[in-house]
């Protein structure tokens, strides 16, 4: 087939789109399809060479904004070109964190407390929240951990804020809870999505911050997670039902807490579109079921197929 991969972007998050995109280009070049990659910088003539493309399918190998937010799978539905992946609404439900929540609560999903706060309403000296130290403090709208910061008092979070306002104009404040991070990765066709094996992360930094997304040797995986039967069965059952909550298809991973308590397991977020780099996690929960990278990006495009 002539595949398009989209890459790059113009997010926070563009290295690690960057290599995300490399890794896709190579293994659907391996399959023997014609790939045209495009780092997308969403110009007007970018748009314009994706509107005029003749290929059968777009991968998206997108992160953060304009890319996973809905906004590029709204314009190729506009052209009436398939893509792999969630559609407009899916995406933009799963980048909005505290909505996301909301529909994951309505399932019965236990999500952390929390607390919004609005650039446009934000005044320091009235703030006040009901919140615990430390209060994890992030952007509503970004992945990676970018502009994340776990604050241990006041000073902190009001720090904590501004920085993360420099990201978005919406900023989200949760408990911090403390225990293992694990997460699970979802595929398959609405009606037939399967969770794969449940990933346990170990940062070599006190949390789980960008350097040990992506630097080699930052972080550990271990597949299957060290958590019961019980607890995996519930996490996979869990991230499937949060999947389809949000409408989202085809694939995604779903990231959860599994409290050191022994309480019932946190979830923390829907990615539409994971990262597929040499240290990613999506692909390692699918090498623990027999697929190859190459072989796990040749299903995702051939189950966007069968949509």
């Amino acid at each position: 087939m002539k595949i398009c991969v989209l890459y790059g972007g113009t997010s926070a998050e563009r290295e690690v789109s960057l290599s995300s995109g490399k890794g896709i280009i190579e293994a659907l070049k391996k399959k023997n399809h014609e790939v045209i990659g495009i780092d997308f910088k969403g110009t007007k003539e970018c748009l314009q060479k994706i509107m005029n493309l003749d290929v059968d399918i777009f991968f998206i190998g997108l992160h953060g904004r304009l890319g996973e937010d809905g906004r590029v799978q709204g314009l190729l539905d506009l052209v009436n070109i398939p893509y792999v992946g969630s559609n407009v609404l899916g995406s933009a439900l799963a980048m909005d964190k505290a909505r996301s929540k909301k529909m994951f609560a309505l399932k019965g999903i236990r999500v952390a407390c929390e607390k919004l706060v609005e650039k446009h309403a934000f005044v320091e000296e009235q703030f006040s929240h009901e919140l615990s130290y430390p209060v994890v403090v992030k952007p509503n709208h970004e992945g990676s951990t970018i502009g994340l910061t776990i604050a241990q008092n006041e000073e902190e979070l009001l720090g904590g804020i501004k920085a993360a306002f420099a990201h978005d104009d919406v900023v989200l404040l949760e408990e911090f809870i403390s225990g293992r991070e694990v997460t699970v990765a979802v595929m398959g066709n609405k009606g037939e999505v399967k969770a794969l094996p449940v990933v346990e992360i170990v940062p070599k930094n006190a949390y789980y911050d960008y350097e040990s997304k992506y630097a080699p040797g930052m972080s550990e995986h271990i597949v299957p997670a060290r958590v019961s039967e019980e607890v995996t069965k519930l996490l996979q059952e869990q991230a499937v039902l949060a999947h389809a909550s949000l409408g989202c298809d085809i694939y995604s991973r779903v990231d959860f807490i599994v409290p050191s308590d022994g309480t019932a397991p946190v979830i923390l977020e829907v990615n539409t579109l994971p990262g597929m780099t040499p240290t990613s996690l999506y692909p390692d929960a699918a090498r623990e079921i027999g697929l190859s990278y190459d072989d796990m990006i040749e299903k995702l495009v051939q189950l966007s197929l069968q949509k």
